[in-house]
């Protein structure tokens, strides 16, 4: 009896049968992170399940809605928030934005390379800066006093000893002082412009919300307390270099706001462009820190920022609007029951800045959308580009 012409058909068979097995089982995809500079892969429409006559009417709508917030030379700025105490630029870039679904580019209008303040999106950089710091030991629990850790005497009244990073981080601290020559209660024209508040009566730090820069500015001389470095560098070293972006981004400090930090003079940031200063950066720069977030703050095999802050910094406060840790969110668990955006999906959460200037992330769609100098409601760019999702 010869053996080995069956042996050979049944290894023939069993192979076959691994081949066939395997040609069934999906690939696994790995997911898409863009390198540093201008080599960001743009995708059709088709190719990520987009319908791209749709896509382009949503883009076209997009280009028609330039702001008329903000002059392109800036002239209002005084008038709309008050005496400056930082530098503004000459001009900026018309409205522009960008849409990327699956981690590629799908859509992209006007000049997105130009760094531009960005207003008050650099809060959400902030917050993560903050949870940065907290899983590298600097804060071991947010919510306890910030007076525990900081001992300038910024945190020393009856009122500010019991402010916790986490009422700093839902505006909701109270905070109760003077910082770069800005006063907390907002009042007076002259240093407020429109934005300037009729005084009321503080209350318990953590239950009210109040959106305050100099709140957010006395958070982040905080953080340079404890970092012990400009918060421009760490911004550089914890975020901007690990996304890979581009060179031309600036975190840009008041003249004044300069801190003794052991004997070394460092300058202190603010949370926007307010009074001038701020994150000055391009759009794209902006596409790739909403991209980390809509990655659970992985990018590449790095974890910058763990998915746990990030679940926790998108989740709504008890007081005020749908805000989580300096993000606007879409869950429509605010005083009024209304979503922000009525047709984007609850889970969609978003860094916002005056301009206006927004970085939308959208994790049930897998979508990043920053959109700037646009005078429209968010919502109605969003619904356009939804409709444009097939699957």
């Amino acid at each position: 009896m010869k053996l080995q012409p069956l042996r050979s058909i049944y290894f023939y068979w069993l192979a076959l049968a691994f081949l066939t097995a395997c040609h069934r089982q999906p690939a696994k995809e790995t997911t898409y992170f863009p390198a540093k500079g201008d080599t960001w892969e743009h995708r059709a429409p088709a190719q990520v399940g987009m319908d791209a006559n749709l896509l382009e009417q949503a883009v076209a709508f997009a280009k028609t809605q330039e702001t008329k917030q903000m002059p392109p030379d800036f002239s209002t700025q005084e008038e709309i928030f008050g005496k400056l105490l930082g530098p503004m630029p000459t001009s900026r870039a018309a409205t522009n934005g960008i849409v990327i679904r699956h981690g590629y580019i799908v859509a992209e209008w006007g000049e997105t390379q130009r760094p531009d303040p960005t207003y008050s999106a650099a809060k959400s950089v902030l917050s993560t800066i903050v949870g940065i710091s907290h899983e590298r030991g600097l804060i071991p629990d947010i919510h306890e006093p910030v007076a525990k850790l900081i001992h300038d005497g910024g945190y020393d009244s009856e009122q500010n000893r019991n402010i916790t990073w986490e009422h700093h981080l839902q505006q909701s601290s109270e905070w109760e002082g003077a910082l770069w020559g800005k006063n907390s209660d907002f009042v007076g024209k002259e240093a407020f412009g429109r934005g300037e508040r009729k005084p009321r009566s503080l209350q318990k730090p953590g239950t009210f919300y109040e959106y305050n820069d100099v709140r957010i500015n006395r958070m982040a001389l905080s953080l340079l307390r404890l970092w012990k470095k400009p918060i421009p560098d760490v911004v550089r070293d914890e975020i901007m270099n690990p996304i890979g972006a581009s060179d031309t981004w600036r975190y840009v400090t008041y003249p004044n706001a300069v801190a003794d930090i052991d004997g070394k003079q460092m300058p202190s940031v603010s949370g926007g462009t307010r009074w001038g200063g701020g994150l000055w950066i391009n759009t794209r720069d902006e596409a790739r820190f909403g991209y980390l977030f809509l990655r659970q703050g992985r990018w590449g095999n790095k974890q910058i920022v763990s998915s746990d802050w990030v679940k926790q910094a998108t989740r709504p406060s008890p007081y005020g609007p749908d805000y989580g840790y300096l993000w606007w969110l879409n869950t429509g668990t605010s005083s009024t029951g209304k979503k922000a955006w009525p047709d984007a999906p609850t889970t969609s959460y978003a860094a916002i800045g005056a301009g206006s200037n927004i970085i939308w992330v959208d994790p049930e769609h897998d979508l990043v959308i920053v959109w700037r100098w646009h005078d429209g409601n968010p919502n109605e760019l969003f619904k356009r580009v939804l409709a444009a999702v097939k699957q």
